[in-house]
């Protein structure tokens, strides 16, 4: 048992450093591009700084204010769920392990926005001439990595 919670902090501490790199570049790309129009780094991906009071995508931006206690409460919960599974997969499946600490990471770093702030700092922006796809942040690269990783799991190691 002496293992577990070594690993178990192992997986926590790859969680928080996720959460870090994700509030380093949000707070970076709130001082540099704040206030001003987006930087073309290439033809189809730019820099620039939105300000998401919804979620994903966008979704329910405008809802009036209630959506921001909603997504807080979710994540708080939805990470608590992520703590527990973590700990009873640690030993049985690491490559699950490591993909539900990048879900955590993720979560938890939008939630530090939504509560510190009431929106979600996104700031990476691709694009196809006029067809933007939602901007996005660290965090979301963290949660969509670790949602594959899951996929990857129940269709190719999951014995179940």
């Amino acid at each position: 048992m002496k293992g577990n919670g070594l690993r178990y902090s192992v997986y926590l501490l790859f969680a928080a450093v996720l959460v870090v790199i994700d509030q380093v570049t949000k707070q970076m790309a709130y001082q540099h591009l704040g206030g001003q129009p987006s930087i073309e780094i290439l033809p189809v991906f730019q820099l620039g700084l939105v300000l998401n009071k919804g979620a994903a995508f966008g979704f329910l931006h405008d809802a009036g204010g209630w959506q921001h206690y909603l997504f807080v409460g979710l994540a708080a919960i939805f990470s608590l769920v992520l703590l527990v599974w973590i700990w009873r997969e640690q030993e049985r499946n690491v490559w699950l392990a490591i993909g539900l600490g990048f879900v955590l990471g993720g979560a938890i770093g939008n939630m530090i926005d939504r509560v510190s702030a009431g929106y979600v700092i996104d700031f990476l922006i691709f694009h196809y001439r006029d067809w933007y796809f939602p901007a996005f942040n660290v965090a979301d690269i963290a949660i969509t990595v670790g949602a594959m990783m899951l996929i990857l799991d129940s269709l190719l190691f999951s014995t179940k």
